[in-house]
């Protein structure tokens, strides 16, 4: 029988709700991998034990006495270090806000609460959000439990390394320019990046608040389905939140692929290693195998989007930070200093042109969906890398290389999706992603889980 700390939500909430397993097995299973392998990983900044065994016999309670809420009851989830938990220290991977304690619960985790999700505590991070491999001098480095010399992503790195080592079973994160989809593709785990505003990011310390989205990571696609289906809807404390329908997602899952039209641009395949262009010719032959038809596409301007996301991006994160920049420039970690000042150059015009590709870019976007329902590339070019000795420059690096698969979705503010789709030689995981139009989470997790449970 599987662990009970790798084990899926979709797997556990039956066993949970026929009262045949006890959240506090459960939790206590995930705290003692904790224990035993996170000094190692560093997936967590702050560990909520304590807390999370006692809300773990509350749910106990809830259920037993026939007061189930729904698949999150009692379920171990690891929550990303920048989303506001009040009473709980919240440092967004930076030793600026080390004792910083929010007298308020972010949007997203007060509905994975209400739904019976219990915090197992605050996850590490690049710091501020500010680059993909989550080094991080202040709390430690996040490792990749495949190979702890290597990066497991970032800047959600300890939500993907916490979900890859079994220890929590599912976790938040946010993603700005690939912070959700390049540390899951890098753990071989699953992330979403919901379309733009679905998911409120309130009490979320912004990145870029134009382009910051708030989404689910877990083992599964059935998982971020159901992690969605609580954490998305409507919320007038913030100003990106849209109105729109919120299904239960987990609900249509089953309906596999056959007459979806998925389109390939080879921009993004040209742009990648050898052994990832083989593994993903290998997927789109899965998907042909279930009945997919899959569309050699161009799309238009797919080159300018890494311009416009990373100029939007350091624009508006160094005004946010501006006056810690100006004054106490010294307490940001070096790559990040050097990525804030980098946006304090940024013009007026510079950040209004880049705006202005971001909306073309968005209707090229449009004209590809009318043809395609699912636009599918490889998530990185190649595998999670070694850590270097020169951290600073090789976080520039990886921005440079990933940033042309990730912003294009980042920009336009569709939803994309981040699963595994094989190994490299070197057994490292290996990520595939799945791109749709505006609110057709739907259909993306349906494909996602037809290719899931296919393999």
């Amino acid at each position: 029988m599987t662990k009970l700390y790798l084990m899926t939500a979709s797997e556990l909430a039956p066993l949970i709700e026929a009262k045949q397993l006890s959240p506090v097995e459960l939790m206590e299973s995930i705290m003692n991998q904790i224990d035993e392998v996170d000094p190692e990983v560093n997936a967590y900044i702050t560990i909520l034990e304590e807390q999370a065994l006692e809300q773990a016999r509350h749910a106990e309670n809830e259920i037993m006495n026939d007061l189930y809420k729904g698949p999150l009851h009692g379920i171990p989830i690891g929550i990303k270090d920048n989303y506001y938990t009040k009473g709980v220290r919240t440092t967004a991977g930076s030793e600026i806000l080390q004792d910083f304690v929010p007298d308020y619960t972010a949007t997203a985790v007060k509905k994975l609460q209400c739904a019976g999700g219990i915090m197992t505590g605050k996850l590490n991070m690049h710091e501020f959000g500010g680059g993909l491999t989550n080094t991080n001098p202040f709390y430690g480095d996040a490792r990749n439990p495949w190979d702890l010399q290597r990066t497991p992503g970032g800047s959600s790195g300890g939500s993907s390394a916490a979900l890859a080592a079994g220890l929590s079973t599912l976790a938040t994160g946010t993603d700005t320019f690939g912070s959700i989809r390049v540390p899951a593709a890098l753990t071989g785990t699953y992330g979403l990046k919901p379309t733009y505003g679905l998911v409120s990011g309130y009490g979320v310390a912004p990145l870029a608040w134009s382009m910051d989205h708030a989404g689910p990571m877990a083992r599964s696609v059935s998982d971020l389905a159901i992690m969605l289906t609580y954490m998305a809807g409507y919320d007038p404390d913030d100003p990106g939140s849209i109105k729109a329908p919120v299904p239960e997602y987990y609900k249509y899952l089953n309906k596999g692929v056959d007459g979806v039209k998925i389109g390939v641009p080879r921009y993004f395949v040209d742009r990648s290693e050898p052994e990832v262009i083989n593994t993903f010719q290998s997927a789109l032959e899965t998907f042909e195998n279930m009945g997919a038809e899959v569309i050699e596409i161009e799309i238009p301007k797919l080159d300018i989007a890494s311009y416009a996301g990373y100029l939007v991006t350091i624009g508006e994160g160094s005004s946010y930070h501006y006056n810690q920049l100006r004054h106490q420039p010294e307490d940001f970690a070096s790559d990040v200093r050097i990525f804030f000042n980098t946006g304090t150059l940024t013009t007026s015009p510079q950040y209004v042109t880049a705006q202005q590709v971001r909306r073309s870019l968005n209707e090229a976007f449009q004209e590809a969906f009318e043809n395609v329902d699912i636009i599918a590339t490889p998530m990185t070019p190649y595998p999670a890398p070694r850590f270097k000795e020169d951290w600073i420059s090789q976080n520039q690096e990886i921005i440079r290389d990933y940033m042309p698969f990730t912003a294009p979705a980042a920009a336009t503010g569709i939803p994309s999706l981040a699963i595994p789709m094989g190994r490299s030689s070197e057994g490292m995981p290996l990520g595939m992603q799945l791109m749709s139009n505006h609110l057709t989470e739907k259909l993306l997790l349906q494909v996602g889980n037809a290719f899931d449970h296919y393999n």
